[in-house]
């Protein structure tokens, strides 16, 4: 066994490295996975352990390349994991103990203008002071500055208000907040690792203390470029040229937003690949062409070396302009990559190259491995190399003699069914992170991307170019043409039946499961990748069985949503909510797109200024089992008879307070005392399983673990009727 492992490996020496990648993003992802310190050092401990008895293994030499195999990806585990926990320690800023109304006194380090929810979005590194002396929050305000996020509301914008300045004003504070539900985003571990201490908004003006000379920084260069780009072309055409030009989505409406994305077009909106790519090759182009009409460089320079430089500059320089976003910054060192291979004559396009831009990142920002930016970046990427190095794609592109039409619809073809395959990679990154799927995609996909990369893209560079001397005015008007057949598209396709198929959560091992297969299938060569289907098999019949949360409880109690008991029956919301991302993130969870309905039109639902009960018919072993919820909506005191009688009554009781030790439900008593101690909650009546979101959280700093034996309330499974 091990000698055919080792011959194996020795007959694949150029599809090993990437797996050294692939064991440094799975230490980064460990580091998340398990729970805290010590498990942390068991890992290591573990690695080191292993590292030495595969040092060990056949000392003669006959089992070199397998021992080799087994210390590099043992070392690249400890690595990983090594280098995240590093960076939480020396990066990660402690949130605030709770909300608070505070005096904030910084400087601007970021500014972001987001014309579609009329606010503007200030990073601060300020101090804060308390707005009474002797009260609360002067005993939990921290003493050193803190790195905040406030938003403040445009009509509030005032001159000198940039990156450097230095402003004063009152806000409303809150700690980064921790998922909603299980599996729900999670901004408080994004908001660690990028320094934020705290979010909120600005109450009142805000007065700027030492304006902030902002004028040759690259925020204004790029907040200059996008107004210029809204001015010269209105409506949603302009808010997606000077997301192209910028980087700058903030006045896009939330209409195409939401569009773009169930049209599998949002990749487009988020500077990556493509529109990198373009730049390079535009001006790789430009500069081949121009060089070559000049006979006394043509004939002593090698042009293809001055054109490369000349696009590695211009991608860098779109880097740094567009706001260096992961996605852009793995596309831009994939990009110099594919360059520098160009000039030595090697092959360009190759798994060693995504490898080598994959490395780059996570060495910088090895969070983003468990982020969807990052996985999808490199997963569409991985997919296209892959499936085109394949035997069969090679054979159906091999060249042959035919005509143009021909050759031309076989291209069509592998365009269509290289869409196909970008989308069944990114499906599984969609639900885990989104809950939805969708293949519309991979069709208006063919479309798109060469509308985008050949017609929008160099239209925008000759418009802005050609407003130096203000001719730009009839391109303008072809590029907001190419936006308005683009976001027709996005419209006309999501609003077609089926074009998004919403999915209930799915758990860690059943994505690990994917990723694992996903990545067999595409960094081995031959029948041996194959095996990859074996997990991907399992892991799509663990999320088509998987039960739908019949209860979901926000960590404040205060958003409940309960799934109908007939199927596609909707989602009932115990609370409205002033915002749609609480009902957004509930439907999400539940795996439900469109349909929702108040708790109070439900049939049997009885409900007061204070309470709502439901009862509710689920199936328990094959068999009915009723089920009674009791849910508080009120905040005056309730009676206390009356409430011990509800409670005995219902098998769960759901509040956003503290209830009385005297409330005894049948089941589970979740209020304020427990979802302090839990976070938000998923319950599936029919099995007694309780989900919380502190079960995935860990001993990290952006999350206060629950107290020992917090988590013992938890629902047994019920007895089916008699």
């Amino acid at each position: 066994m091990q000698r055919t492992m080792d011959e194996f490996l020795a007959s694949r020496p150029l599809e090993r490295g990437s797996w050294l990648v692939v064991g440094f993003g799975v230490g980064i992802a460990t580091w998340l996975v398990l729970p805290g310190p010590q498990q942390w050092l068991a890992f290591l401990a573990l690695c080191a352990a292993a590292g030495a008895g595969a040092s060990l293994l056949d000392a003669q030499g006959d089992l070199s390349h397998l021992r080799a195999a087994i210390v590099g990806l043992l070392v690249m585990l400890v690595g990983g994991l090594g280098l995240v926990w590093a960076k939480s320690t020396f990066v990660g800023a402690p949130p605030i103990a709770r909300p608070m109304v505070v005096t904030i006194e910084g400087r601007v380090l970021s500014r972001e203008d987001q014309g579609a929810k009329d606010a503007i979005r200030l990073v601060l590194a300020a101090r804060l002071l308390p707005r009474s002396p002797g009260g609360r929050d002067a005993q939990d305000m921290p003493p050193a500055p803190q790195r905040v996020r406030v938003n403040v509301p445009v009509e509030q914008d005032r001159p000198g208000m940039a990156e450097g300045a230095t402003v004063r004003l009152d806000a409303r504070l809150m700690p980064p907040a921790p998922p909603m539900l299980p599996g729900s985003y999670d901004f408080a571990r994004a908001a660690w690792f990028q320094g934020l201490a705290a979010t909120g908004r600005a109450l009142g003006p805000v007065e700027v203390l030492d304006p902030g000379h902002g004028d040759g920084s690259l925020g204004e260069v790029r907040r200059a470029l996008s107004r210029h780009v809204r001015s010269q072309l209105g409506g949603s055409p302009g808010t997606i040229a000077a997301a192209f030009a910028s980087g700058d989505r903030g006045a896009i409406a939330q209409d195409d937003e939401d569009a773009m994305r169930d049209a599998g077009l949002t990749h487009l909106l988020s500077i990556s690949g493509l529109h990198v790519s373009a730049v390079i090759a535009g001006v790789y182009a430009l500069v081949m062409a121009l060089l070559a009409l000049i006979p006394a460089i043509a004939l002593r320079v090698r042009l293809p070396l001055v054109a490369a430089a000349a696009g590695a500059l211009a991608g860098i320089g779109y880097t740094l302009l567009t706001g260096a976003e992961v996605p852009t910054v793995r596309s831009c060192v994939g990009a110099l990559l594919v360059l520098v291979a160009m000039a030595l004559g090697r092959d360009p396009l190759s798994l060693r190259m995504v490898a080598v831009a994959a490395f780059a990142v996570l060495l910088f920002w090895p969070e983003a491995v468990w982020g969807p930016s990052f996985q999808m970046s490199f997963a569409s990427v991985i997919a296209i190399i892959a499936f085109h190095n394949s035997a069969p794609a090679r054979r159906f592109l091999s060249p042959r003699d035919e005509g143009w039409f021909v050759r031309t619809g076989r291209h069509l073809a592998m365009l269509l069914v290289t869409g196909v395959v970008i989308e069944l990679a990114l499906m599984p990154i969609a639900v885990f992170h989104f809950h939805r799927a969708g293949l519309y995609g991979a069709l208006v996909n063919v479309v798109a991307i060469p509308l985008t990369t050949f017609a929008t893209m160099p239209l925008l560079a000759l418009a802005l170019l050609l407003d130096l001397a203000g001719w730009g005015a009839p391109v303008w008007y072809l590029v907001g043409k190419s936006l308005d057949l683009l976001l027709w598209m996005a419209h006309e396709t999501a609003a077609q039946p089926g074009a998004v198929t919403m999915l209930p959560g799915m758990d860690r091992i059943t994505f690990g499961l994917f990723i694992a297969g996903l990545l067999w299938l595409a960094l081995w060569s031959g029948r041996v990748r194959l095996w990859g289907f074996a997990p991907i098999a399992l892991a799509t019949v663990l999320v088509l069985t998987a039960p739908t949360p019949d209860v979901l409880v926000s960590g404040d109690g205060r958003q409940v949503g309960i799934t109908a008991a007939d199927p596609g029956g909707g989602l009932l919301l115990l609370r409205e909510g002033r915002s749609d991302f609480a009902r957004d993130t509930l439907m999400e969870a539940a795996g439900i797109k469109d349909l929702s309905a108040s708790i109070e039109e439900a049939p049997g639902a009885e409900c007061n200024a204070d309470f709502c009960r439901l009862a509710t018919v689920r199936q328990v072993s094959g068999r009915p089992r009723r089920f009674v919820l009791l849910m508080s909506r009120g905040r005056d005191l309730t009676p206390w008879a009356p409430l011990v009688e509800a409670c005995a009554a219902a098998d769960i009781v759901i509040a956003d307070r503290r209830l009385p030790d005297a409330c005894k439900p049948r089941l589970l008593k979740a209020d304020r005392g427990l979802l302090r101690q839990t976070g938000g909650l998923a319950i599936e009546l029919g099995s007694g399983r309780v989900r919380t979101v502190a079960e995935t959280q860990g001993h990290h700093g952006w999350y206060r673990w629950p107290a020992p034996g917090a988590l013992a309330s938890r629902p047994r499974p019920p007895s089916p009727p008699q």
